[in-house]
């Protein structure tokens, strides 16, 4: 009889109750308990105790069903990681909007896959990231940054936020599948006679290169620095434009005109002169016509 019950087929949903909103539902609820790579379309009819049919009927292939569950993850995801940087605090705001970030995906491991090693989005859902990094950038150029520097900072910001969330995230996957290959940091061969600098740091729970808050702070708090510094460079160098003195044009004297050069036919008879003032019979014919 055990055998004969377990054989039993699942009851079914009724025809037409089935859409892609449960789908999407049931695929986050699976991918919770077998992870995003084992998720597969039969296990998932299984889960919802429909056909696999049903499922390909709306995704027809795993890849569909992927792209439709991270346009959803990245609408949860902007939910969680406003309000956004204020430009009248845009320090500390950053600092928070940081730190949220950071928190969201690695307490959600699968808005992580989906997201950040995956990255595949549509149309839609790409659009809605450009306009919170909009608004973000819109944000620190009021704060007193140029649109040059509001974008290096914050790309920089996440860039450290998603490197350390998707270090700490592969880490845990191979953890989990016990394949051997931990974190670098851990691979190191520390040893006080080769390495005694980092043996010292590591008996104070100091490790190089690990995505730990402490490592993730130190970063997060240079590029702050950084930021900081381009707004007051940028706002002194406003105030001394503004209060410098402005400078009146004065008019240069006029420059000395160089005295013509003669012509070839003018140093002719120039020289012809001095020739016959210089001649005897000249001298000599000026003198008698005197006497007359």
């Amino acid at each position: 009889m055990a055998k004969r019950a377990a054989a039993e087929k699942r009851p079914r949903r009724e025809r037409g109750s089935l859409n892609p909103e449960d789908i999407i539902d049931g695929a986050f609820e699976l991918a919770e308990q077998v992870s995003l790579d084992n998720l597969s379309m039969p296990m998932l009819g299984k889960h919802l105790d429909v056909g696999v049919t049903s499922i390909y009927w709306y995704f027809r292939k795993k890849d569909d069903l992927l792209n439709a569950m991270t346009d959803r993850a990245l609408h949860q995801y902007a939910t969680f990681v406003t309000p956004f940087v204020e430009a009248s605090d845009w320090r500390e705001s950053l600092r928070r909007h940081a730190r949220t970030m950071r928190k969201t995906f690695a307490h959600n491991p699968i808005l992580c896959d989906l997201i950040l090693i995956r990255s595949a989005l549509s149309p839609e859902a790409a659009q809605l990231g450009a306009q919170q990094t909009e608004q973000v950038i819109a944000n620190l150029v009021e704060a007193g940054l140029t649109l040059e520097e509001a974008v290096d900072t914050y790309s920089a910001v996440q860039l450290h936020v998603h490197g350390t969330v998707v270090l700490q995230r592969l880490y845990d996957k191979n953890k989990e599948s016990e394949s051997g290959a931990s974190a670098y940091y851990e691979n190191l061969t520390i040893s006080p006679d080769t390495t005694p600098l980092l043996a010292e740091a590591s008996t104070k729970g100091l490790h190089s290169g690990a995505p730990d808050d402490r490592n993730f702070e130190y970063g997060l708090d240079r590029i702050l620095e950084h930021a900081d510094r381009l707004i007051a460079a940028g706002s002194g160098g406003r105030a001394q434009r503004a209060t410098a003195p402005k400078r009146t044009a004065t008019a240069k004297p006029a420059a000395k005109k160089a005295p013509a050069k003669k012509t070839v036919a003018a140093k002719k008879t120039t020289a012809v002169k001095k020739t016959t003032a210089k001649s005897p019979a000249t001298r000599r014919s000026a003198k008698s016509t005197a006497a007359k």
